[in-house]
Parts: C-alpha cells; sequence; structure tokens
C-alpha cells in the first residue's frame, strides 16, 4: 500500500501564504487565531460552523455497559462529552462523488 502523505502545518502556513499573497507569518497568525476561536466557540455554544467545509459539534454520550475484549468482562462507561465534525454536503460530494442511480 502506498505512504499517505499529509500537509504539515507548514506547509499549509505557506500555501495559504502564497494563495493570499501575505507573509507566512500573518498565515500562522491567522491560522493559529482561527483554531483557537474554533475551540472557543465550540466550548462556549456547542458549535461552530466553518463555512463551506463543515461545523464542530459538542455531543454528550450517555453512560453504558460495555465489554472488555480480552476478557468479555461487563464494564461500566461514564458518560461523556465528545468533539464530532460533521462535513458539508458539497464538500462530501466534491471529493466521494455520488453515485448516479440507474434510470428505468
Amino acid at each position: 500500500m502506498a505512504e499517505i502523505k499529509k500537509l504539515t502545518q507548514t506547509q499549509i502556513i505557506k500555501e495559504l501564504a502564497e494563495t493570499t499573497e501575505i507573509p507566512n507569518k500573518t498565515a500562522k497568525f491567522f491560522l493559529e487565531s482561527f483554531s483557537a476561536l474554533a475551540i472557543r466557540e465550540t466550548k462556549k455554544n456547542g458549535v461552530f460552523v466553518i463555512p463551506g467545509i463543515g461545523r464542530l459539534v459538542r455531543a454528550d454520550r450517555k453512560a453504558r455497559i460495555g465489554r472488555n475484549p480480552a476478557t468479555g468482562e461487563a464494564i461500566k462507561i461514564p458518560a461523556k462529552k465528545v468533539v464530532k465534525f460533521r462535513i458539508a454536503k458539497s464538500v462530501k460530494d466534491a471529493i466521494v462523488p455520488p453515485k448516479k442511480t440507474a434510470a428505468k
């Protein structure tokens, strides 16, 4: 299987700086500020919308009974808060085009 190449933070900053014609320092400051804003708003309101991409959503998970896979013993999993990312339909369709339905 081929190794997947991921963009590093430095590469993302460089790309943003080049496409918007701003210095790398400004692009880095923007990215850090945007991340801090997303975290702050998700904590405060439970949701942060990134226009054209998707939304960060804080969700509550209920307490439940699970199983230890090694021993099969029942264990209690406590309730907790989790963060989910819900991708926008337009982004999903752009990355993975919807299947065309067969015409009758």
